[in-house]
């Protein structure tokens, strides 16, 4: 009994090691069959797409859309290139009676004025305003990078604080994609005729979403701001605002924005970017708040930006995505909108980039709802129609809903120009009569959108240094003076002041109101000398 016992253990060990292989073979042939599964699945997405925008684009242009001025409309770009596309994003709304203009609405709780304001009016630009403005960049050209070897050091630290070439960017500082929050204007244009605070939140929602769809492209890294870098957009005569930018912190790297409007309202924004890097995808986490004032009525909106993550950073093609929640309130009624930014899900059947959202009062009753993509569109329709059987939250009649907002197409060879849209191939234009600290002049930002990155890698070292030695000299400076607890740098913007806000009770930075009337004096010797 006692061998037969002995016999038994020796053949049950072997079998179990011979087991847990096949265990471990079977297991290694499922993730291979998970990834060769997901690659189909993202060709057979692009055939559809590639169908539907040789189907859908017509149609959509017979029913009034927009079109693209150079020839090529936003389906033939995405659909071209089945590397840069990998989510079935279908039109919310396909029927064209949908998109037309001034359609009336019975039952609604909505005036037929206030569906001319909500529902998006395509205004195109003025033949005189295109010209001035510069519709192309060089291209990019074909650099070859060993990406292991540049981001196997990088994995646990902030990004902020790591060296990387030019090959990783794209030729615009953050301030720049800062300001390329301002591309969908009109909806606070809109916004600030509106009688209604509730379908004013809905326009301040569709411009909260609007800013998110220039990303769906652009995984390039832009440059980090130099301290005491600056970035302005004057489109007060054409547009009617302007905007300025300024770094206000290098560690914790910080931005301050202020744009103001003849059309009556005005926009300001701390934001602290905090990003980590985990290997297979890029968490980029903004911090701080964003204030949305309508002078006319007085109504005053705060929100925050979402988490911004890239994905594939080491194996694949890079691709983004938006996630998680965001509550703007109106702080003169108490209104407010919840926006959900759904994190795509490779399993999931639901609409990818889906956004979702509630218009409620003071005292929660929901008056709108919002649904639609980041990266394409978004409407709203009213949360009940009293006689109309649609009512709390159920499917909507499919004439209740209004377009509030849709993304433009990008300009014609997109694909070769980082993907930027027709504001973003504008920013970084020579421009005379800026700051000497303007973007515009940073030379390895230049020299990279000429092609010359070798050459703008250098210059990106040789200023980057120069902003090392400036910090040392400051911190010099405060021991010398004895200043031993004022903050270690204790340098202080050009252009903002750091002040409490009564509204959100967060110290931050608020424009000085100096820096149009140093324009137009041409007064700069206040700014340092960053470059």
């Amino acid at each position: 009994m006692i061998n037969a016992c002995r016999d038994f253990m020796s053949l049950a060990e072997s079998h179990s090691r011979r087991w847990q292989r096949a265990l471990q073979y079977e297991r290694d042939q499922r993730l291979r069959l998970e990834e060769t599964l997901e690659q189909l699945a993202k060709q057979h997405n692009h055939l559809e797409r590639a169908f539907r925008g040789a189907t859908v684009l017509p149609a959509e242009t017979r029913a009034g859309g927009p079109k693209d001025p150079c020839g090529a409309g936003k389906g033939d770009l995405s659909d071209e290139d089945d590397e840069n596309e990998f989510f079935d994003a279908p039109e919310i709304i396909s029927s064209p009676s949908q998109d037309g203009l001034g359609h009336k609405r019975s039952g609604s709780n909505i005036s037929a004025a206030s569906c001319d304001i909500l529902e998006e009016q395509v205004r195109p630009p003025s033949e005189d305003a295109r010209k001035e403005r510069r519709t192309r960049i060089p291209y990019k050209p074909n650099y070859s990078l060993n990406l292991w070897s540049v981001m196997k050091n990088c994995i646990g630290k902030e990004l902020s604080k790591i060296p990387m070439p030019v090959n990783f960017n794209e030729p615009l500082s953050m301030l720049q994609r800062l300001t390329e929050d301002m591309e969908y204007y009109t909806l606070l244009d809109r916004g600030a005729q509106c009688e209604s605070a509730l379908e004013q939140l809905c326009l301040v929602a569709a411009f909260t979403v609007s800013s998110y769809s220039t990303t769906v492209f652009r995984a390039s890294k832009p440059f980090n701001p130099l301290l005491g870098e600056t970035f302005e957009l004057d489109r007060m005569e054409d547009c009617g605002y302007r905007s300025l930018c300024e770094q206000v912190s290098h560690h914790p790297p910080a931005a301050a924005h202020h744009a103001e409007s003849r059309n009556g309202w005005s926009l300001r924004q701390e934001i602290k970017i905090t990003s980590k890097f985990r290997g297979k995808y890029l968490s980029i986490m903004p911090l701080g708040t964003i204030h949305c004032v309508f002078h006319n009525s007085g109504n005053h909106y705060t929100w925050k930006k979402v988490t911004t993550t890239v994905h594939n950073i080491i194996v694949g093609k890079l691709w983004i995505d938006q996630s998680g929640e965001i509550e703007i309130v109106n702080h003169k009624t108490g209104d407010k909108c919840k926006l959900k930014f759904a994190p795509y899900s490779y399993f999931s059947r639901d609409v990818a980039r889906k956004v979702t959202g509630e218009v409620m009062d003071a005292s929660g009753h929901v008056y709108y709802t919002l649904m639609g993509t980041w990266d394409e569109r978004m409407e709203c329709s009213p949360a009940s129609l009293p006689g109309s059987g649609y009512e709390n939250g159920a499917d909507k009649a499919p004439e209740s809903k209004i377009l509030l907002w849709r993304r433009n197409p990008l300009p014609k060879n997109a694909e070769y120009m980082y993907y930027f849209s027709e504001l973003a191939l504008t920013l970084n234009a020579p421009e005379e009569g800026v700051a000497p600290t303007d973007s515009r002049l940073r030379p390895d930002q230049r020299l990279m959108e000429n092609g010359n990155w070798d050459e703008a890698n250098v210059e990106k070292q040789r200023l980057e240094e120069k902003q090392r030695i400036a910090r040392r000299r400051r911190e010099a400076e405060r021991e010398k003076v004895g200043e031993d607890d004022s903050p270690v740098d204790s340098y202080k913007p050009l252009w903002f002041d750091r002040k409490m806000d009564t509204v959100s009770k967060e110290v931050t930075y608020v424009y000085r109101g100096t820096y149009w009337e140093a324009k137009e004096k041409q007064e700069w010797s206040a700014c340092p000398d960053i470059f």
